[in-house]
């Protein structure tokens, strides 16, 4: 019996160790100047003037769309196919989720969708970078700008992600997540990347209690502050990031290469796109010899590790469906997540748990 190979595996190494000790050891374990050098480093690696560094990824994205000042009952359009937190972010201030619908390969936002559900009360698209490739940001950004539209990118999943060879959280306001199973950790934490200055001067002051500085407080701001104990693992890791994103698209093109079996599409990647992997995610054809469920079961006995994410569009979720969600259909939203499952990728992989994995599926019998 092979060992057991979970889904996700953070990397922690020594060095992440060690940078934490020399935090606790100074004391300032709060927001300090090991922060500053992360969203400094963050900054550099992405080619942008701003990071900002908050405590999670969704809080990233609640207060990137609290720096632009939106009304309660504007609207938001994102993509139905996601995690909750893409679309919660707009209900935290008022606003209205709109769905749009994803592209059948991609399982991005689809650029026609999107187009069709932009109405007069339409102020910001939140496209996300779902399991790690880019949406089609050359077509989004386009429409944001005939729209005259606040384009957010949720970058949660696509950490060193490239479109046209320039990296994601750079074309829009970025939304980063560092939760343990992301392709670099602080434990929890996020950041919030900009090239407006204005945009970023306010995030700073919402960040901390609206802030200037000897508690005078001029806005209402809020806690959303990062610890310098996380920064130190963020600026460990982000040095990692690359041999870690490396190992990720190998592991993928490994699988490609070796699942064979009929029925089961292994990821599609967009041309000139760097797909990074967060997750790699198979369909399950009408030709498969079986259900989702029974496959899943097989694997895990076989001590492959497997989720689905994410098995209902956000409009299926009971909290849409008590608002009324639900009555306007993403069809292939709806199919997607009935076919969709994510398969080891991380990298801590070994060439041989990516053969066992690969030979495993290849002798499935229904």
């Amino acid at each position: 019996m092979h060992d057991f190979i979970p889904i996700a595996k953070p990397i922690i190494g020594d060095e992440e160790i060690a940078a934490v000790g020399d935090v606790m050891r100074s004391g300032m374990l709060t927001q300090g100047k090991i922060v500053e050098e992360f969203e400094e480093a963050f900054s550099k690696y992405l080619d942008v003037k701003h990071s900002i560094a908050v405590s999670n990824g969704t809080i990233a994205l609640d207060l990137a769309l609290k720096g632009f000042g939106l009304e309660p009952g504007d609207e938001i359009i994102s993509p139905a196919f996601t995690f909750i937190a893409t679309a919660n972010c707009a209900l935290y201030q008022g606003l209205k989720p709109v769905f749009a619908d994803v592209d059948p390969k991609t399982f991005n936002i689809d650029p026609q969708s999107l187009a069709e559900k932009i109405t007069g009360k339409t102020r910001a698209v939140v496209g996300v970078h779902l399991y790690g490739q880019p949406f089609d940001l050359k077509a989004v950004q386009q429409i944001c700008a005939d729209k005259n539209l606040i384009l957010i990118e949720d970058c949660a999943q696509a950490h060193g992600a490239q479109f046209g060879g320039k990296k994601v959280g750079g074309f829009g306001t970025g939304c980063f997540s560092f939760y343990p199973t992301k392709n670099m950790t602080t434990g929890e934490g996020g950041m919030i990347t900009t090239n407006d200055d204005a945009l970023a001067a306010r995030l700073r002051l919402l960040r901390n209690h609206g802030d200037t500085g000897k508690y005078n407080h001029v806005a209402l701001g809020y806690n959303y502050r990062m610890m310098n104990l996380q920064g130190a693992i963020g600026l460990v890791q982000l040095k990692r990031l690359e041999e870690f994103t490396a190992k990720r698209i190998r592991n993928a093109e490994i699988l490609n290469k070796g699942i064979k079996i009929k029925g089961l599409t292994t990821p599609f990647r967009a041309a000139n796109v760097r797909h990074v992997y967060h997750q790699y995610v198979v369909r399950i054809e009408d030709s498969f010899s079986a259900r989702r469920e029974r496959f899943m079961e097989y694997l895990q006995s076989k001590g492959i590790g497997c989720a689905v994410h994410y098995p209902r569009p956000v409009y299926e979720q009971p909290l849409y469906q008590s608002l009324g969600y639900g009555k306007e259909k993403c069809p292939v939203s709806e199919d997607v997540s009935r076919r969709i499952l994510s398969l080891p990728v991380h990298p801590s992989l070994k060439e041989e748990d990516l053969e066992y994995i690969a030979n495993t599926i290849n002798e499935f019998e229904a």
